[in-house]
């Protein structure tokens, strides 16, 4: 069994992938990013790397006999100015930082090539744990009314159009208006901004509407980044009045699947997964 190096950053995503690792007899190393990853990966075993120590990170790896690599967890756009590269981080920068002026998604294929360059096969986080993404169709009791297609209709289409301009994964519509599209604040910021709407415009806990849709970028590398939702993804959306939440079937990791869909399921709130066109 190859073993992996999980390059690891905030959230519960990369404890996950560890967690199954161990579970399944896998052997893994974790790089654990400076100023990203949280304490709770501290218990595996694996080393702190910052950024842009890339030469660090291929030392260690290779050292600890790791030939495929996933990244995974939350990693904040850094400051590029005030980054302290190692060599080979050195060497990377000039291509990084043209890619970094085309959006995330160049960015994160530059960070990729560099890797592959070094002879690490990249596996992605759903490729790791076959079960993470989300499957066509309701996720759960709650099913979308024919009230709600529309919406996630509506709300698919924004997505996409917004992430085939780099700018986010995200977007939440109600009764055809869009309410709020995601940018680099993240999801859980989009949805604070919805909650402080007009309810005359969104829906309410008591009257649900609405619904937020996420879908991967069209350019994209899905090795990285793919959309997640989560229990605080849940927990928002009930909290700003929505009605449910739709991804691209197959495109959408879900993460704590059985506590999303018993949460989803308590607030009745559904969780669908839709086909790409």
């Amino acid at each position: 069994m190859v073993k992996l190096g999980l390059i690891a950053g905030g959230g519960a995503l990369p404890v996950e992938i560890a967690t199954h690792c161990r579970r399944a007899g896998r052997p893994f190393f974790v790089v654990r990013l400076k100023g990203s990853a949280g304490p709770e990966l501290a218990r595996y075993p694996g080393t702190d790397v910052g950024i842009a120590e890339l030469g660090k990170c291929f030392k260690a790896l290779k050292r600890a006999g790791c030939r495929a690599v996933c990244f995974a967890g939350q990693v904040m756009r850094p400051d590029f100015r005030a980054l302290a590269p190692d060599l080979r981080g050195l060497v990377a920068l000039p291509g990084v930082l043209a890619a970094a002026r085309k959006g995330d998604d160049a960015l994160l294929r530059a960070l990729l090539g560099e890797f592959e360059k070094e002879g690490f096969a990249v596996e992605g986080a759903h490729e790791v744990m076959g079960d993470l993404t989300l499957p066509a169709g309701p996720l759960g009791r709650v099913k979308p009314g024919p009230e709600h297609e529309g919406d996630i209709a509506r709300a698919l289409e924004v997505a996409r159009a917004i992430g085939r301009l780099d700018v986010g994964q995200g977007a939440v519509v109600c009764e055809g208006l869009v309410l709020a599209v995601e940018a680099q604040e993240g999801t859980d910021a989009m949805l604070r901004r919805v909650g402080e709407l007009s309810p005359a415009v969104r829906g309410t806990p008591d009257t649900p509407r609405g619904v937020l849709a996420k879908a991967p970028k069209p350019i994209q590398e899905t090795k990285v980044d793919l959309p997640t939702i989560g229990l605080g993804t849940i927990q928002r959306a009930a909290q700003v009045g929505l009605a449910g939440i739709a991804g691209e079937a197959h495109g959408l990791i879900v993460l704590d699947r059985e506590a999303v869909i018993g949460l989803a399921d308590e607030l009745g709130l559904f969780i669908v997964g839709v086909e790409a066109a």
